[in-house]
């Protein structure tokens, strides 16, 4: 029957081979990452190429200052505004259905190419010259589109819109404000 193991010595390795195996390490993990490692790198050069990193050495060495200008500049109502109007512009950007505005972009841009290629003149335009001009099938679509979005525009969305009121107001909407102790705000 065998012996009862009663001493563990553990293998010591030295320092060089330590480092070898640590190199080796090192050198698998470049491997293993090495497209993303040379694309980090190719957005160094452009960041240095640009001056960015410049940049940002400046910032960060004089970090303390440059904190204290953001939050100075910050701590205005008119950036306090500017923050809550972000804020609902990337709510309403939110709720557009881009696939039905892309037609319409894109009617947009072909109105702006032609205006751009047309010379201006000093001819005037009469009565008889627009209605002649609605026989056009190309103005007729237009000014139909035209009416079409007059229309959804005259739409009642009251439904659909966002409550943007301070609390304090949405309570009393509909009551007028001596009658509830409010006051208008400065």
């Amino acid at each position: 029957m065998a012996k009862a193991i009663k001493q563990i010595q553990k293998l010591e390795y030295s320092e060089e081979d330590k480092r070898k195996k640590d190199l080796l390490e090192v050198e698998n993990a470049l491997l293993e990452n090495k497209e993303a490692i040379l694309e980090s790198l190719q957005v160094l050069k452009h960041m240095h190429n640009r001056g960015f990193l410049t940049l940002l050495r400046g910032l960060f060495g004089q970090g303390d200052k440059v904190l204290h200008v953001l939050v100075k500049t910050a701590d205005t109502p008119e950036t306090a505004n500017m923050l809550k109007n972000l804020l609902l512009l990337a709510g309403t950007l939110g709720t557009l259905n881009v696939k039905q505005l892309e037609p319409f972009i894109l009617k947009i841009n072909s109105g702006i190419a032609r205006v751009a290629q047309t010379e201006e003149t000093d001819d005037k335009i009469g009565y008889f010259d627009m209605a002649r001009a609605l026989k056009d099938p190309e103005i007729n679509r237009s000014v139909s589109l035209l009416l079409n979005f007059l229309k959804g525009m005259g739409q009642d969305t009251e439904p659909l819109e966002r409550n943007t009121q301070l609390p304090e107001d949405q309570l009393y909407q509909h009551i007028p404000r001596e009658k509830h102790g409010m006051h208008e705000r400065d």
